[in-house]
């Protein structure tokens, strides 16, 4: 088999034109003394022959890598690959590569994620952070993608709002009682679920929060969550915090007999790929994941181009949070009177 040819290199195009690579480089980069008539000629002639600058020659020019760095919380949690996938494409629309790593929930495992992208000599970083943590110390710009509450966020979903839209939605069906359900209390995204939902009941609308890693810590992982007992309390919503804690719920109803949405209704968020196809589809709230993604890559970018970096820099963006959009499905019907006996605690 013969070798494979690479494309023409700076030095064939200065060969075929009579020119210097030097002239050739300078021109392509925008850099020297070049005239206007010739930068054009050089341009036309490369692009002609298919020339594709070299990364490495890029970096050695610029001291830019033309790589970003992406730490995801969680990959096999099936909303971060969707995250990741929406990054990396407004990333290579705006011309960088990305190297991601998986911090696994762990904080220490985070640390090490972020030096080891910033020992590869990325340009730039987005964070998606391990709950309850903050990222300040880097070498590079970093972007965050966690909540508008989170202190230096660049952009999120606006889970607040995604949350009124599910207390309202709720409301509208006739739900008075309803059971919050959250992973970890002290998930920033999960709290500002849940504080959505709490401003946007309307008078005469009461909630429960149960939060699934306290029944955990004595019941054991994948303990039941008793949501049957609390349909018997009077309960008609069961609104989780993700499409994940609400497939938790569906399964343990309808295991216990309780009909979903003729008895109650169960709501979601991220709406996640699976949400349409469950029975009965998911409720759910969605994110704007690739405006998002847009938002922080165009920050991040416009902060490396403009050179305005310093140790630790937290990039910020024009908008800061993205609306989510409520998704109606078959898991939320009109509420089922309970009955007057049976009326929840608020």
């Amino acid at each position: 088999m013969a070798p494979s040819r690479s494309g023409p290199n700076l030095s064939r195009i200065a060969t075929s034109l009579g020119v210097s690579v030097a002239t050739v480089s300078n021109a392509l980069s925008g850099k020297g003394r070049v005239s206007g008539q010739l930068i054009e000629r050089i341009r036309e002639h490369a692009a002609e022959l298919g020339y594709v600058p070299s990364q490495a020659g890029r970096a050695l020019r610029t001291g830019r890598s033309g790589v970003l760095g992406l730490v995801l919380p969680d990959i096999a949690n099936p909303l971060f690959p969707k995250i990741a996938q929406a990054i990396e494409f407004a990333a290579s629309a705006a011309g960088y590569g990305v190297l991601i790593a998986d911090s696994r929930g762990d904080i220490a495992t985070q640390t090490e994620a972020i030096d080891r992208l910033v020992e590869r000599g990325v340009d730039g970083m987005i964070v998606i952070p391990r709950r309850a943590t903050r990222i300040s110390s880097t070498s590079c710009p970093v972007a965050i993608i966690d909540t508008p509450s989170t202190p230096g966020n660049t952009v999120s979903a606006d889970h607040w709002q995604g949350g009124r839209e599910i207390a309202g939605h709720l409301a509208d069906l006739g739900h008075r009682h309803i059971l919050i359900i959250g992973n970890n209390q002290e998930s920033s995204v999960q709290n500002d679920r849940v504080g959505g939902i709490r401003a946007g009941m309307r008078p005469g609308m009461h909630s429960e929060t149960l939060w699934i890693d306290r029944l955990e810590q004595d019941g054991g992982r994948g303990c039941p969550l008793g949501l049957a007992e609390k349909a018997r309390q009077g309960f008609t919503a069961f609104a989780a915090l993700s499409d994940l804690q609400a497939l938790r719920a569906l399964t343990e109803l309808q295991q216990g007999g309780v009909n979903v949405p003729a008895d109650v209704s169960v709501t979601g968020f991220d709406d996640l790929i699976w949400s349409p196809v469950v029975t009965p589809s998911l409720t759910t709230v969605r994110m704007d994941m690739d405006r998002i993604a847009g938002i922080a890559v165009s920050a991040l970018v416009a902060t490396i181009r403009a050179n305005r970096i310093r140790e630790g820099m937290l990039v910020t963006a024009e908008i800061e949070r993205v609306a989510m959009q409520l998704i109606v499905r078959q898991s939320s019907g009109p509420a089922k009177p309970a009955p007057e006996t049976s009326e929840p605690k608020t």
